[in-house]
């Protein structure tokens, strides 16, 4: 299993106003621009922008991070052999499969395997 991908998350009231200036630090466009369920989800260098009303986006508060994996099948066993806790099992997303788990120091991370056209796309151009 490989890491193939490591997003800050940055939490928004309105992602078009919030990418300008990403856009001039990274110096970069969004690589990838969504809607989920009731927020709007935009990457851009290494920050996953996610906006929407305040109740909707802490729902996904409880993760630091999201990280984009290449199997997440084989991910679950590492994640399970060192002691971290499934808190969202394995569920479909419109970029492919995901998962939330704690860590036993209690860090909580969203592990994400993209589909492999984003990952063509979007890590191996």
């Amino acid at each position: 299993m490989t890491l193939l991908k490591t997003y800050a998350r940055l939490w928004t009231d309105d992602l078009d106003r919030t990418l300008p200036l990403l856009e001039e630090l990274t110096g970069e466009q969004p690589h990838l621009r969504l809607a989920f369920e009731e927020i709007a989800l935009a990457a851009i260098g290494d920050f996953l922008v996610i906006a929407g009303p305040a109740e909707e986006r802490a729902r996904y508060g409880h993760a630091s991070a999201t990280v984009v994996v290449d199997d997440l099948a084989a991910l679950q066993a590492t994640l399970r052999s060192a002691g971290a806790t499934i808190t969202t099992p394995e569920t479909g997303g419109p970029t492919g499969r995901y998962l939330y788990a704690r860590h036993v120091g209690g860090a909580e991370i969203e592990y994400v395997e993209w589909t492999p056209d984003l990952v063509r796309r979007i890590i191996r151009p």
